[in-house]
């Protein structure tokens, strides 16, 4: 009986502090570890028992294990009437504080990773690219509009063209060095481009404040990319558009390390739910041959009203 087994699953307390952390963010292995001062094996063994169970799903990316409670079925209903009791307890709120500390910590290694690449983040980019005109494609599915975004604009590659199609256009990037450079980039695209530091997870944006967004080769940075869709989808007016372009899933090793990828592309699949998690229709999808054998997925979507 289900019901009997999720019950005992919840009798012990270190399986109790893993669902708290995995109701509000996905979490591997090492991460859990950190957080529970645990050991390895011990994680591990609890990690079944709840994955056995259908309280808790996993996701496999290479050699990664990612857990995190499962998005619906007969296990998350019944989650979703016991998290209520979870609150305010002291512990689970010390781990969630120590699992935000972590995810703030590695967001600012990923900074100080950005910064230091900056001033050679276009020729690495154009070494990709070969010969695909990206931006060209990107720019193509941009409709005219009052106010458009570029989320993660590095350097500001798109910024001129963004700002020709758009009244008034806002870059926002995580790295300081970034902007700077971007900063440059669009100086005679006239006082129309602002430009804010912020993070894909938090935009410093309002509410429906742009009525079209730009995800340029983004995602795959991001620890939690359904996240970054989200946030997007916040920032959008109901109905505007968000044109999204990123890798298709390869084999190619060598880019974690030279542009700080957290992800090998992605499956078709993969990014079709989570728009649609996210908030948002697909209306096109085409695909883009880049250098290396890459393939770069463009999709444009809008968010549902």
């Amino acid at each position: 009986m289900a019901l009997e087994t999720w019950f005992k699953a919840l009798a012990d307390p270190t399986r109790l502090r893993i669902l708290s952390l995995t109701l509000s963010r996905e979490l591997n292995v090492q991460e859990l570890m950190a957080v529970l001062s645990m050991g390895q094996s011990r994680v591990s063994r609890h990690l079944r028992i709840l994955t056995d169970g259908g309280l808790l799903s996993c996701r496999r990316d290479g050699l990664w294990a990612f857990y995190r409670v499962p998005a619906d079925g007969a296990g998350r209903r019944f989650l979703d009437t016991v998290a209520p009791l979870l609150a305010g307890d002291p512990l689970l709120e010390k781990d969630r504080e120590r699992a935000a500390e972590l995810a703030a910590a590695g967001r600012g290694r990923s900074r100080k990773f950005f910064d230091a690449l900056a001033p050679d983040w276009d020729r690495r980019k154009a070494e990709l690219l070969g010969t695909a005109d990206l931006a060209r494609e990107v720019l193509a599915r941009l409709p005219a509009c009052a106010v458009a975004a570029d989320l993660g604009c590095g350097t500001g590659g798109l910024l001129p063209g963004m700002a020709a199609k758009a009244a008034a256009v806002i870059g926002v990037d995580s790295s300081p060095r970034m902007l700077e450079l971007a900063r440059r980039a669009c100086a005679a695209a006239g006082p129309g481009v602002q430009l804010r530091l912020g993070e894909l997870e938090h935009l410093p944006l309002r509410e429906a404040e742009a009525d079209a967004a730009v995800l340029n080769l983004v995602l795959h940075h991001l620890r939690l990319p359904v996240e970054g869709l989200r946030e997007a989808h916040r920032v959008l007016r109901p109905g505007g558009t968000l044109v999204l372009a990123d890798l298709d899933r390869h084999q190619d090793p060598e880019l974690a390390g030279r542009f700080g990828d957290r992800w090998p592309g992605f499956a078709a699949g993969e990014l079709k739910s989570w728009l649609a998690e996210a908030g948002f229709k697909i209306d096109k999808t085409s695909g883009l041959p880049l250098a290396r054998g890459l393939t770069a997925r463009i999709i444009t979507a809008r968010r549902k009203k």
